[in-house]
């Protein structure tokens, strides 16, 4: 009996979230599917914030500050692309934040390096 009260809540919850869906749901699938694919590309590529900041900041600032600061600065970004990835990948269904926007900024690790 127990279990089949947790079933009729369960099916009960999933028509509600059913409902709650926009009305152009062929074009809210593909940013689900963007925002989950985005999610784990973030989440398994996040470790290359480290050489790429490096690489970065020894440009702008030199070899002393690029190979200390750009460590540094390396390790958070990719602390934060790995886990704005495992947000995403969470949270893909829903259109948070608003309109499934990507969390951080290029969207991608390498979308705006330049060797």
């Amino acid at each position: 009996m127990r279990f089949r009260g947790a079933f009729v809540a369960l099916v009960l919850a999933v028509g509600a979230i059913g409902l709650a869906r926009p009305a152009h749901a062929e074009e809210t699938g593909a940013l689900v599917v963007t925002k989950l694919f985005r999610g784990i590309a973030n989440t398994a590529t996040g470790w290359m914030e480290i050489p790429k900041q490096i690489s970065v900041t020894w440009q702008e600032e030199g070899p002393g500050v690029g190979s200390s600061w750009g460590l540094v600065k390396g390790i958070g970004m990719a602390l934060a692309r790995t886990a704005s990835g495992v947000f995403e990948i969470i949270t893909f269904p829903l259109p948070i934040p608003d309109d499934y926007q990507p969390l951080m900024q290029p969207e991608y690790v390498l979308t705006d390096f330049k060797a």
